[in-house]
C-alpha cells in the first residue's frame, strides 16, 4: 500500500503540468470526445497506446485485452465498437499486436495458464491453422513472430466480418481497418499492409497479407 501515495502524487503533478502547458485542457476534455481512431490491441503494460501514437487524452478511443483478440462472443470488444463506430464516428480502427506478446507465445507453446487458456483457443486455432508454414520458418522467435502478425491480421478480418462494421459500411460511413504489429525492441509500429474500407478490401488484403495461398482452401478459412 505504500506505494500507491506515489501514484497520486504522479498524478498531481501530471495534471499540474497539462493544465501549464494548455490552459482549459481538462475543462474541454471533460466537456467531449471527439476520437477519431480506435485502438484494439493487447492488455501488455508495456504497450501505452496513446504514447507510441502520440496522441493526446480525448484523441484516442481504445479497448485491450490479452492477446488483442476480436470475438464474435465478445460484448466487451463488441460494445466498444459499436459505440466508438455508431456514437463517435471514429474512421479508423486499429487491431495492433506486438512481437513478444506472452498469450500467444504461451498458445504457441501449449502451456497451461489457468482460465486465460480458455480466452487463449482463439490463438491456438490460428496457430493450427497455420501450422505447415509456421514450421517451414527457421527457429521459434521467427516462428512466434510470424503468428503475432498473423493473429493481427485473422482479427482485423474477423472485425470487417463483424455486423457493426459491416452496418457501417452498408450506410456509407467512411471506416478503414488495419492491422499494426509493434516491436517492443525498438518501439516501432509495423502496418502488416492490411488496409480495409470495405469487406471485398478486406478479404483480398488478408490473403496477401497472411499468406493466403499457402494454407490450401475451405472451411479452416471460413473459421478464422
Amino acid at each position: 500500500m505504500n506505494e500507491l501515495p506515489v501514484l497520486l502524487a504522479n498524478n498531481r503533478r501530471w495534471a499540474t503540468g497539462m493544465e501549464s502547458r494548455q490552459p482549459g485542457f481538462f475543462a474541454g476534455l471533460a466537456a467531449q470526445q471527439a476520437p477519431r481512431y480506435l485502438w484494439i490491441g493487447c492488455s501488455d503494460s508495456r504497450v501505452p497506446a496513446n504514447e507510441i501514437v502520440g496522441l493526446a487524452p480525448g484523441e484516442l478511443f481504445v479497448h485491450r485485452n490479452v492477446a488483442n483478440l476480436v470475438l464474435h462472443t465478445d460484448f466487451s470488444c463488441l460494445s466498444v465498437l459499436q459505440y466508438s463506430i455508431d456514437v463517435l464516428k471514429v474512421e479508423h480502427v486499429m487491431v495492433v499486436g506486438h512481437y513478444g506478446c506472452g498469450g500467444v507465445q504461451a498458445a504457441w507453446e501449449g502451456r497451461q495458464l489457468g482460465l486465460v487458456d480458455n480466452w487463449l483457443q482463439s490463438v491456438r486455432d490460428v496457430a493450427h491453422l497455420y501450422r505447415e508454414p509456421l514450421h517451414q520458418l527457421a527457429g521459434d522467435a521467427e516462428r512466434l513472430d510470424r503468428l503475432c502478425e498473423l493473429n493481427v491480421l485473422v482479427q482485423a478480418r474477423r472485425l470487417c466480418r463483424s455486423t457493426v462494421v459491416q452496418q457501417a459500411w452498408d450506410r456509407g460511413q467512411r471506416l478503414v481497418v488495419h492491422a499494426w504489429v509493434y516491436r517492443l525492441t525498438d518501439g516501432l509500429l509495423r502496418d502488416l499492409g492490411f488496409c480495409a474500407a470495405s469487406l471485398a478490401t478486406a478479404e483480398e488484403h488478408y490473403a496477401r497479407a497472411a499468406g493466403f495461398g499457402t494454407i490450401g482452401t475451405g472451411d479452416a478459412e471460413s473459421r478464422a
